[in-house]
């Protein structure tokens, strides 16, 4: 992965820097940075776990769509020049490699464009018409903010906030890192990194950062597998700043989009796209959600939140349909067979299947079928039991495996595991 300062991040400080100065910034990575290397510590990257493939292939989509807009703005309003370096540029890329993969395509679309660019002097933005480069190394310096509680509540949301976004973006982009590469990454390790590559980075005079998915991509696609292209990525990035800045600003920006663009076409999932029609409907709401979201808001966290929390509600009400109650009678002696998940989605039913019993003077509740989760199911069995007690009718409950013996009776007020109602657990 190709970690830097990204926009995710980004977009999070603008208020910070805008109320109290850049130092502030400085200050908020490096609590940043702590926050990420206890996150590793406490295992936080394990939460991947429940963030799921429809999650995560929304998350791709949705950044691919970003890189590609953020492009638009160099190709309005400019000149034919434009349009037929990006055109050129991404010939290039898609047909250098069938000549040879020893060096990247993308590289050779910009060193090429460059150098037309510059010897016909065409009308095109450079990458200097964006801003003004930095000149020479950066310097080693404390940020110049006061140790003062104050302080810490001023740049404590942000950091937190800055350090949540950066892991959820790091850890997804390993994740799919993974998935390219067939291999399996320690993500524990990418935390805690990632936390002292932020503190140092903040000693420089650097904002927050994480994995940027875009020359993730880029570098898996053009051979990268190693940690020394990674290195390679920051290290050469840092001569072109500190040696090369002239040239670089240049640079035509039409060589850039061009590249971008073809980041945007790779990285997006374009079997999630005839994948709607045949994957379950829940799991392409979920993707389609995850990526309006992230487009509409320019957040990646709130897009992958919105995503984890309706994957939980579809799966919720998917394990709460898989649930039945049969009821049998002979001699007076009424039998329920329950079986399913009963946890707090599905106590409802649990709790009506019992509403109409008026003939039976014995009513058996089998359970071995069932699996009791939470206090919620351990309620609605209470619930259950009392008001039959309270209708003069003798209650016995069978056939609770280990778990929900255990859970019922810790919890339970008029069933403990069968010793008041002649249960016999198994």
């Amino acid at each position: 992965m190709i970690s830097a300062a990204t926009a995710a991040v980004a977009v999070l400080v603008g208020p910070l820097v805008r109320d109290h100065g850049v130092e502030y910034l400085f200050a908020a990575t490096i609590l940043m940075g702590v926050v990420q290397i206890i996150a590793g510590l406490l295992r936080l990257d394990l939460l991947m776990q429940f963030v799921s493939r429809s999650v995560i292939t929304g998350f791709v989509n949705a950044l691919a769509i970003l890189i590609f807009m953020a492009q638009l703005p160099q190709l309005t309003n400019v000149g034919w020049q434009t349009y037929a370096m990006v055109l050129g540029g991404l010939a290039i890329i898609y047909l250098f490699p069938r000549i040879t993969r020893a060096v990247p395509a993308p590289l050779v679309a910009i060193a090429l464009l460059s150098a037309l660019s510059i010897g016909l002097g065409l009308p095109v933005h450079t990458v200097g018409d964006m801003g003004r480069l930095p000149e020479g190394l950066p310097s080693l310096a404390l940020p110049q903010v006061p140790l003062t509680w104050d302080t810490l509540r001023i740049i404590l949301p942000y950091s937190v906030t800055m350090a949540a976004v950066g892991l959820l973006e790091s850890l997804l982009t390993a994740q799919i890192v993974d998935d390219m590469t067939d291999s399996d990454s320690d993500k524990q390790r990418e935390c805690m990194g990632q936390g002292g590559a932020n503190i140092v980075a903040s000693l420089f005079g650097g904002m927050g950062g994480c994995a940027m998915i875009g020359q993730s991509v880029i570098n898996v696609t053009s051979g990268g597998r190693g940690r020394l292209s990674t290195f390679v990525a920051g290290a050469f990035l840092l001569f072109l700043l500190a040696v090369l800045g002239p040239w670089v600003g240049r640079i035509p920006m039409p060589a850039l989009v061009a590249v971008m663009v073809m980041v945007s076409i790779g990285t997006f999932s374009w079997a999630s796209v005839a994948n709607l029609r045949r994957h379950l409907p829940t799991s392409s709401a979920v993707m389609l959600a995850t990526v309006v979201v992230v487009v509409a808001t320019r957040d990646l966290s709130l897009g992958v939140l919105t995503g984890v929390l309706l994957s939980g509600i579809f799966f919720a009400a998917k394990v709460q349909r898989m649930f039945a109650v049969e009821r049998s009678e002979a001699d007076g002696r009424a039998t329920y067979r329950v079986t399913g998940q009963i946890f707090f989605a599905s106590v409802d039913r649990f709790t009506r299947a019992f509403t109409g019993e008026e003939s039976a003077t014995h009513v058996r509740i089998d359970v071995s079928g069932a699996h009791f989760w939470d206090i919620s199911g351990v309620g609605a069995l209470d619930k259950i039991i009392a008001r039959l007690r309270r209708e003069g009718r003798m209650v016995e409950v069978v056939g609770y495996n280990r778990a929900s013996a255990d859970i019922v009776d810790r919890f339970a007020l008029h069933d403990k595991t069968g010793v008041e109602t002649g249960a016999v657990p198994h």
